[in-house]
């Protein structure tokens, strides 16, 4: 039986072939259109935030004035999702956000950051300092950063981090809740096991959304229509792969991000690092169109190859990007 070109966000479910997994299959059916930027809202927040949303760490490799330009040049013309962690650069990424989010700004954006904390005590600091470092007195979204060990739910349950998180809020210091993770759909599937024992609903979860994981070790595959059932927001990060699909000219990074977009994601998380990345953030929101069946099993079929491998994506296969691996300290 042929699929249809087209479905309802709110309608995938991800149990079929890989071409109505992806966003052949999959219309942005409640996306807003506004200038250069489309707008979804994520899970049941309620809130209307850009599809597309500036990633915090790449903000920290220009020069600090030129990325003040950068987010600020963005926000204007309608990114309004931003993306930070309190252990970007040793926190020179909120430093600088929280200056660019001077004179007004810190109002035109939902402003996202994370943590490392694994206990009460960590959590509850590292939240402050990240308040103090972005100048604000509120985060929207706060997430609980790399979730990839198979006890990190545990942890977040168990050690008082939850309860941190809780007493927070009701302080009025964060809006919502939300949980990271770049290793393996399968910590991600525990936490939300776990979550649902405790009777906890995540307001969002991100994690790595490209083309190569469509066939390798595949959190669109197995977590987001979990995730999309449960009405949590799709949060998906590398697009491009950490840059390794753009380096191995496997495709490019309008089609990369044409690719995150057509899936059920409330935002796509993308470095910006020059003007011309920024340019190709809006080029890409304003030329969206879901991939049809034929261009999707091409794309696939180009990069099937190196998908398998796993060496395009070492976020999943490395230590190379396991912070708090390298620095148990971070998680108290």
């Amino acid at each position: 039986m042929s699929e249809p070109t087209y479905l309802p966000r709110r309608e995938f479910l991800g149990a079929v072939s890989l071409a109505a997994l992806v966003s052949g299959c999959v219309a942005a059916a409640d996306d807003e259109r506004s200038g250069e930027m489309i707008y979804r809202k994520p899970g049941r927040t309620g809130e209307r935030v850009s599809a597309i949303g500036l990633g915090g760490y790449h903000i920290g490799m220009p020069e600090e004035e030129e990325s003040i330009r950068l987010m600020r040049s963005a926000i204007d013309r309608g990114i309004t999702f931003l993306d930070n962690s309190w252990d970007y650069m040793n926190g020179k990424c909120e430093v600088r956000m929280g200056k660019a989010l001077r004179d007004g700004y810190r109002q035109k954006v939902f402003l996202m950051t994370k943590f490392d904390g694994r206990t009460k005590k960590a959590t509850a600091a590292q939240i402050d300092e990240s308040l103090q470092r972005l100048q604000t007195d509120h985060v929207d979204l706060m997430q609980y950063h790399e979730n990839i060990r198979m006890e990190d739910p545990d942890r977040f349950f168990d050690d008082g981090v939850v309860d941190a998180l809780l007493e927070t809020k009701k302080a009025g210091k964060i809006r919502y809740i939300g949980f990271t993770g770049h290793k393996d759909p399968a910590v991600h599937l525990r936490m939300l096991e776990v979550a649902q024992a405790h009777g906890f609903h995540f307001d969002t979860a991100q994690m790595p959304l490209n083309i190569l994981d469509a066939q390798f070790r595949s959190f669109a595959h197995e977590v987001v229509p979990k995730l999309v059932a449960q009405g949590i927001g799709v949060l998906g990060m590398k697009p491009m792969g950490d840059g390794t699909l753009l380096k191995g000219g496997l495709t490019t990074g309008l089609e990369c991000l044409r690719y995150a977009l057509g899936l059920p994601t409330s935002v796509v998380i993308t470095g910006i690092t020059a003007q011309k990345t920024v340019d190709q953030a809006f080029e890409a929101a304003r030329t969206f169109k879901p991939f049809g069946q034929e261009e999707l099993s091409a794309l696939l079929a180009r990069t099937r190859e190196a998908a398998l491998s796993g060496r395009y994506e070492p976020f999943k296969t490395t230590t190379k990007h396991d912070g708090t691996a390298r620095n148990p300290q971070w998680m108290g």
